[in-house]
């Protein structure tokens, strides 16, 4: 059974910075898309930052230049750090892996097969 745990939300201000981390078992394969989504209250899931299993990664729109996606494949753990973030971060974050299909992924996250509980960021303005 795959389980995605996330942990490192919470209050911050605006401006400021968090490190989210994902704890990635029973996930077998070896070719993955690992990746970091978020869903705001009202609002359609948004592709954050996918990482592939070969190291390569790429970011949506609201996260290039601020957001850096990691893996660390000792401790299957994926992580997730943002500088200046903003008010309109504010979202529930979940980490996710697929088999396949960064590109898509990033696009449609809801299409993940695998998913975590997620873990609220509020940004103080």
């Amino acid at each position: 059974q795959v389980q995605l745990v996330e942990s490192g939300g919470g209050l911050v201000q605006d401006g400021g910075s968090l490190r989210l981390s994902c704890v990635v078992s029973g996930y077998t394969y070896s070719t993955y898309c690992m990746n970091w989504f978020r869903q705001a209250p009202g609002k359609e899931p948004e592709g954050g930052a996918v990482i592939e299993s070969d190291g390569r990664s790429s970011y949506g729109g609201a996260a290039k230049g601020r957001f850096t996606i990691s893996q660390d494949k000792s401790k299957n753990t994926l992580y997730l750090q943002m500088n200046n973030l903003k008010p309109e971060d504010n979202a529930m974050y979940y980490c996710a892996v697929d088999g396949f299909g960064c590109s898509y992924l990033l696009r449609h996250p809801n299409d993940n097969k695998h998913r975590g509980q997620g873990t609220q960021v509020t940004v103080s303005s």
